[in-house]
């Protein structure tokens, strides 16, 4: 049946003429190559396909690809795999049959209707204190914090910028006079600048008077070097993310007490930017606000990471009870 709507609709291929899933991927690859892509997204897909996608069912061709097939193909990446991994492989084994698709080389996505649901323990609400410092902690992190790793991570707590956001983060995107900076670039895990994570990553973030004047004394006194950058290292390029974390961050809380059951540090640096998240709600940010001060490419992102951090603090029978008002004073008998 799916054979011959694809004949009546002229997007059939012959199954002697049909590439593997491996020569589809090859295409789909060279592509991204060739757009430019990330390295550290490049290397995530090399992944996908050589550990994951080719040995499973890179020998079946495309036009014998189906939906229960790629279903059994989840079932065992799940059997053997986390959740998160196997939403990632099957995010790119849409894509290259979506790519194949586009090119004319198959008729149809059979991997579109394959999902992976949420369990209930993935929608957890994160938390003070397990997920981000609480506000106590972050008090302690900034009397403390000295050198060159304060200016970094004041900034992260106070704009909630990613760490490749701020490792890529040059002078002239920082505006004194406006009191604000603009987000515009990021450097990945191989220290190569490239474009924010998506088009809602550029952004400008306001700059609260701790981060205004701690950057201000620190310009007088960060390394200097080609590339302009607001943190770089001792020899004025681009600073690798361990390095903030084992020498800057880590050592902080160590040295703090701010330490798990197993007396090590509690928090990574993406913590800072849950925490913004969460001091920014506490102070009436709206979701779309906080989506845009994130750089979240959408709405549904915020809400799954920080849905759970919104007051619901109506009160709907007082609600209801002044509607019902409203609604009854209306109901006036006409004169005469």
């Amino acid at each position: 049946m799916q054979a011959q709507t694809e004949i009546r609709d002229g997007v059939h291929t012959p199954e002697r003429d049909s590439k593997t899933v491996e020569e589809a991927a090859a295409v789909w690859y060279s592509h991204w190559e060739v757009e430019g892509l990330e390295h550290s997204t490049l290397m995530q897909y090399r992944n996908h396909l050589r550990r994951y996608i080719v040995p499973a069912i890179g020998r079946v061709k495309l036009a014998k690809l189906t939906t229960p097939l790629i279903g059994e193909f989840r079932d065992e990446l799940l059997r053997h795999h986390s959740r998160a991994m196997t939403r990632k492989v099957l995010a790119s084994l849409k894509s290259i049959i979506g790519e194949a698709r586009r090119r004319g080389l198959v008729g149809h996505n059979a991997a579109e209707p394959i999902g992976i649901p949420l369990k209930r323990r993935d929608r957890r609400r994160i938390l003070a204190g397990r997920d981000f410092p609480t506000k106590q902690e972050v008090n302690r992190i900034i009397s403390s914090v000295e050198d060159r790793w304060r200016p970094i991570i004041v900034t992260a707590i106070f704009t909630g910028m990613r760490s490749s956001e701020l490792r890529g983060l040059t002078w002239d995107a920082v505006d004194f006079d406006a009191k604000r900076i603009h987000v515009r670039q990021r450097a990945d895990a191989w220290n190569v600048m490239g474009a924010p994570k998506s088009e809602a990553g550029d952004r400008y973030l306001p700059m609260s008077p701790l981060v205004l004047n701690t950057l201000r004394e620190w310009r007088l006194a960060c390394p200097p070097g080609k590339p302009n950058l607001v943190f770089p290292n001792g020899s004025g390029r681009i600073e690798n993310h361990s390095n903030i974390l084992n020498r800057g961050f880590y050592a902080l809380q160590t040295e703090l007490g701010i330490v798990g059951a197993d007396g090590k540090h509690k928090y990574g640096l993406h913590a800072l930017r849950h925490f913004f998240a969460s001091w920014a709600i506490e102070h009436g940010y709206t979701p779309k606000k906080l989506q845009a001060l994130l750089g979240h490419s959408s709405i549904q992102m915020t809400f799954d990471t920080y849905g759970g951090l919104f007051p619901d603090d109506e009160d709907d029978q007082a609600k209801f009870a002044a509607a019902e008002r409203e609604l009854l004073a209306t109901n006036v008998r006409p004169i005469g």
